[in-house]
This record gives structure tokens, sequence and C-alpha cells, in this order.
């Protein structure tokens, strides 16, 4: 459903206010592998999108014309952690097998959405 929408520049992502209980609108670069859309805070955990999630994992997810509710994770497994990393960096700056990740992919926080198939 989402992988054709791969290309797109970004996503919005509505988190769920931690303290206000209202969502919360931001664009965001992305990238898909299989049934899994990464996002990166370069921010890390202290981003007001990630915190949100660490309180309230229900996001709405919108890539092109295609919008879901679905739950959002921090991204825990190593290979996962770098996958996701190599992914974001591979796509927005240039990144190819065997170079060393961008500062922004080593220093950002990878966070995953796991898309119905």
């Amino acid at each position: 459903m989402f992988e054709r929408l791969a290309g797109e520049d970004f996503a919005y992502l509505v988190t769920i206010g931690r303290k206000t209980r209202r969502p919360h609108r931001i664009e965001i670069w992305f990238a898909i592998d299989k049934s899994v859309l990464y996002m990166l805070s370069g921010g890390g955990d202290s981003a007001d999108w990630v915190r949100n999630i660490r309180k309230d994992r229900e996001v709405r997810i919108q890539v092109g014309s295609r919008s879901i509710a679905a739950k959002a994770r921090i991204v825990r497994a190593a290979g996962e952690d770098q996958r996701a990393r190599e992914l974001l960096d591979e796509k927005y700056m240039g990144w190819k097998a065997g170079k060393k990740l961008s500062s922004w992919a080593r220093g950002a926080t990878p966070v995953a959405v796991d898309l119905p198939r």
C-alpha cells in the first residue's frame, strides 16, 4: 500500500501531545522497508514528537494521498536500528554501503511505524 510511495520527499506524522492531548502534526523525512516506515529524530529523544510517542504510541501517518492510523515505536533492535539509519541516510544524504553514515544519521533516534500489508 505505502511501498509505491517510498519515493515521496516527506511524510506527515500526527502524534498526540503528551500534555495537551491535542494532535501535533509535523512534516518529516522517511524511508520505507517492506511494511515498516522509518523516521529519524535529529533532536533525539528530546524532540516533542518522540516524547509524545513515548507517552502514546497511537499516530497518524500520511504519505502522498495515503493516510492511516498506526502505532509508532522507538527502534531498539541493533540490526533494525542500523537499517533505519542507512535507509534514511541513503535517501536524503546519498550514503553508500561501505561509507560512514552522516552525523545526522549517526546521532538521530530511529522511530518505526509498522504499516498494514
